[in-house]
Parts: C-alpha cells; structure tokens; sequence
C-alpha cells in the first residue's frame, strides 16, 4: 500500500510527477518496467541510476519525450527524464569544477517548464567509511548555489535518489547507523542547509509525523520484508510552492529496484 497524504479532490489542472532509482534500466525492464511505468500514469517521471551507455537500450513511450545523461564510466550512475509534456527548453548544467568533480557521472539532467524548473539527481554517495565524503560536500554546495539561481528565475521541483535520510525518523535503526553513508552528521547538515535555503521536503511537509515510510531497502537480511528501510528518495520544491503542492506518495508498494518510486502531485 503506497504511503503518504491522499486528498479527496477532483481537479483536471494536475501535474503528476514520478521519481525511481530503477538499480539498473536494463534490469528492470525484465520486471514489467512497462507495465508500472504505465500503471503510475505520470506526466513525468525521473529515472536515476539507469546505468547505461548512449544506445544501450532502445526504450520509448507512446506521447513520451526523454532526455538522457550518461556515465563515462561504463555501468554507472546515469538519469534520464521521460515526459508527455514538452520542456520549453533542456538547461545545459554548469560545468563543474573538474579538478574537484573529474569526469562525467550523468547525475543531473535539467529541464525548465512553464511555471518550474526541473531538477532529476542522483546525488553521489559517500561511500564506505565516508571515503567519498569530501566529495560529497563539495557537490552539496554546489548543488544548493545552483539550486538557488534557478529558484532565483522561476520555482523548482527538485526530485531523485538524494542518499541522505535527513531525520531520525527517516530510517529505521538512527542509533546503529549514525556516521555511516547517509546518515552523517555532515549530510544531514547540508539538507538542513538546503532546505532552510527556500526548499520544502514535500513528503515531511504533508506527513511529519508518519513512520515507517521508506524508500530503498538493503536486498540482505530480509530488509524490505522487514521494512527495515530508509527514506531517501525526495521530491523537494521551491517554498512558494507548498501551497501547490496536493500530495507526495512513496509507492512502497511497487518492486524491481532496491528502491520505491516517490510520487507528487501538483496543482
């Protein structure tokens, strides 16, 4: 059964949007990637860790555009955005910094709509022992300066596989897990930091209280079965947006990747 606030409404002006780290693009599409992509019936919907080279896989949708960005490295990282309504334009993302970020890890694809602006991430992980944390940070400062020019132009809807769980209740075991990738004191300080920058958690802002409610599960120990999960899946909006907002859904309920797609529901 999906989680998260469902109004009892009826209103056709509705934009729906989708967020999933599919674990494998190819993978999933032996798990009736078809049929859920159809099922969730989104306007948008954001793949993160597709793990994919250009013209590994041929896969469209009927009324679907799709906008791809790539890994150098072969099998790694990778987003892609599939929308039935057409970007005014896609944004070329500033170039980092390439003695600090080498490389091209396809973690970003940027669109800009009408009234938003679309921000699809795989955010890097910190990795075992915090190796990667210095990175990490690096990229969250970024991400946020970025994220603070486009909301400078016009609202944004930020979604994707964020690797952090930023509350206690945002995983199921805080104690055990405290100072380890994606629950360090450094990570969840730099998603306070963003989101006391003008950004709302749209999921936290309609359910602050619920629990329970995660989003990626270990594939060892039974975990999913157990729901001994974290949420770490977002979509996160521009504040002056909050009022739009109708609901944020984490459709735990849907299998294939080690991770459940999130969905939100604008008005």
């Amino acid at each position: 059964m999906a989680l998260g606030s469902i109004p009892l409404y009826n209103d056709f002006l509705m934009m729906k949007l989708v967020s999933w780290n599919v674990n494998g693009l190819r993978a999933v599409c032996q798990k009736d990637f078809d049929g859920i992509f159809n099922s969730l019936d989104a306007d948008i919907v954001c793949l993160q860790e597709t793990k994919l080279q250009e013209g590994q896989i041929d896969i469209s949708f009927l009324g679907y555009e799709s906008y791809w960005s790539y890994a150098e490295k072969k099998g790694y990282s990778g987003t892609v955005v599939f929308t039935r309504v057409s970007p005014l334009r896609r944004v070329d993302v500033p170039v980092l910094d390439a003695d600090v970020f080498p490389g091209n890890e396809g973690r970003l694809v940027v669109l800009e709509y009408e009234e938003f602006f679309l921000v699809n991430c795989y955010t890097p992980n910190a990795q075992d022992g915090l190796r990667r944390l210095d990175f990490r940070m690096q990229w969250e400062d970024y991400l946020r300066r970025y994220l603070c020019e486009l909301d400078a132009q016009k609202p944004v809807v930020y979604c994707g596989d964020l690797n952090v769980a930023h509350q206690e209740i945002d995983l199921k075991n805080p104690k055990t897990n405290h100072q380890n990738a994606g629950f360090s004191d450094e990570e969840r300080g730099k998603m306070t930091e963003l989101l006391g920058a003008g950004f709302v958690d749209t999921f936290r802002y309609l359910n602050p209280n619920v629990e329970g409610a995660y989003t990626w599960w270990s594939y060892r120990f039974k975990a999913r079965e157990k729901n001994t999960g974290w949420r770490i899946d977002y979509f996160i909006c521009s504040d002056r947006l909050k009022d739009r907002i109708r609901h944020s859904i984490i459709h735990n309920e849907i299998f294939g990747s080690d991770h459940c797609p999130v969905e939100l529901l604008l008005d």
